[in-house]
C-alpha cells in the first residue's frame, strides 16, 4: 500500500477553465532533459510558451555551466587572482543563496568544490575509474573553498581569491525549475507540472480534480522484492529534489565512490545514506538541501530536517553479508517529522 503525503499549507488551486486541454512542451538543457506538462484553453499559445521556456534555460546555461566555457561561472573560474568579478543577477543570486546553505550546513553544501569534482572525474576534467593521491586532494581543498568566497550585494561581485573554482550543479537545476515555474505564473498557466532532469515542481489540479502525483524517487522501489513501498506526493505548491548514491559513480577494490563529494574531507560520502529527497515550496531549496543532507548522514540531516521543518525522505543503505545489492532488505527509509505530518 502506497504512502501518499499532501501539503498542508498550500492554497487552494484555481479552478480550470471549461476549455482546458493537457499540453506538454519539451526539450534538452544542462546535459539533461526537461518537460512541462500544463493544461491550459489556448493551445496556440503552446509554440510561444515553448520558446519561452527553452531561452529561460539556455540563459541559466550560459550563467552557470560548468561545461560551458563561455558561461559566467567558467569565466569568474578563469579570472585572476585577486579580483573582483561582476556576475549577472541570477548567477549571482543563486551563487549567494548557495553560501547561505553552506553556512547553515557547515560546509556540507560548498559552492566552491569545483576543483574537488573535477579532481574525482565528476565534472567536465576527464572522467576517472581509480582514487586521486591524498596529497592531490589535501592541495585541492587548500584555500579554494566556500570561505574563500566574498560577495558584495550592492555591486553583485564575487571575489576572486585565486584557482577558487564554482561548481552549482547542486542546485542549478532546481533554480531553473522555479524559473520556469515563474514564467509559467506570469503567463498566467494555472495547472502546470515542470521537471528538468528530475526536479520537480507542481501547482493546481486536472480536469478531473486531482493533484499532480508524483512519486518520491527511491532506491529502494527498484530493489528486488515483493514488499516494495511507494511514496505518492500531491504536488500542488510544492516542489521535490532527490539526491544519491545510486547514479553516478566507480567501484575500486569492492568500494563505491559516488559523484556526491564531502568538501569537508576531500572524498566521497562514505555514510550510510543511499538517497534523500526534500520537498519544498522552492526547488533551488529542495535542490540544495538533498545534497547537503546526503553529506551530512542520517542523524545530522535528520536533527537539521526537524528543526527548520524541512519535509524529507531518508533511504538508507544496509549492507548484509553475501546480499546482492539491489535486494530491498538493503534499504531502510525513515521520514523527517515535517514530511509524517503530510502522510495521508
Amino acid at each position: 500500500m502506497p504512502h501518499v503525503f499532501i501539503p498542508l499549507q498550500a492554497a487552494p488551486p484555481a479552478q480550470l477553465p471549461a476549455a482546458a486541454r493537457l499540453l506538454r512542451c519539451a526539450g534538452h538543457s544542462m546535459g539533461t532533459t526537461w518537460q512541462v506538462q500544463l493544461y491550459a484553453s489556448d493551445p496556440e499559445q503552446l509554440a510561444a510558451w515553448q520558446a519561452g521556456l527553452q531561452a529561460l534555460l539556455d540563459q541559466v546555461v550560459m550563467q552557470m555551466s560548468t561545461w560551458e566555457p563561455e558561461s559566467d561561472l567558467c569565466r569568474f573560474n578563469r579570472a585572476a587572482a585577486g579580483s573582483w568579478q561582476r556576475l549577472p543577477d541570477a548567477l549571482f543570486e543563486v551563487l549567494d543563496y548557495a553560501l547561505y546553505i553552506a553556512r547553515q550546513s557547515r560546509g556540507s553544501f560548498d559552492p566552491a568544490a569545483g576543483r574537488l569534482v573535477d579532481l574525482w572525474g565528476f565534472g567536465p576534467a576527464p572522467r576517472r575509474d581509480s582514487v586521486p593521491d591524498a596529497a592531490a586532494i589535501g592541495n585541492t581543498m587548500t584555500g579554494h573553498g566556500w570561505r574563500d568566497l566574498t560577495l558584495r550585494r550592492a555591486s553583485r561581485e564575487a571575489w576572486q581569491a585565486g584557482g577558487i573554482r564554482l561548481d552549482l550543479c547542486a542546485i542549478a537545476k532546481g533554480y531553473a525549475v522555479d524559473l520556469l515555474a515563474r514564467y509559467l505564473d506570469q503567463q498566467g498557466v494555472p495547472s502546470y507540472l515542470v521537471e528538468v532532469g528530475g526536479e520537480l515542481r507542481g501547482k493546481g489540479m486536472k480536469p478531473d480534480f486531482s493533484p499532480w502525483w508524483v512519486r518520491l524517487e527511491s532506491p529502494a522501489e527498484s530493489a528486488a522484492s515483493g514488499n516494495k513501498r511507494s511514496h505518492l506526493l500531491a504536488l500542488h505548491g510544492l516542489s521535490v529534489a532527490t539526491s544519491g548514491d545510486y547514479r553516478q559513480y566507480f567501484e575500486q577494490d569492492g568500494r563505491r565512490y559516488s559523484h556526491t563529494i564531502d568538501p569537508r574531507t576531500g572524498y566521497p560520502v562514505q555514510n550510510t545514506l543511499a538517497a534523500v529527497s526534500v520537498i519544498h515550496p522552492d526547488c533551488m531549496t529542495a535542490d540544495a538541501l538533498a545534497t547537503a543532507f546526503t553529506v551530512m548522514g542520517i542523524e545530522a540531516a535528520r536533527d537539521y530536517a526537524d528543526a527548520h521543518r524541512i519535509a524529507a525522505l531518508f533511504t538508507e543503505r544496509c549492507p548484509v553479508a553475501g546480499a546482492s545489492d539491489n535486494a530491498a532488505d538493503l534499504f531502510r527509509e525513515s521520514m523527517s517529522a515535517a514530511l509524517a505530518a503530510m502522510l495521508e
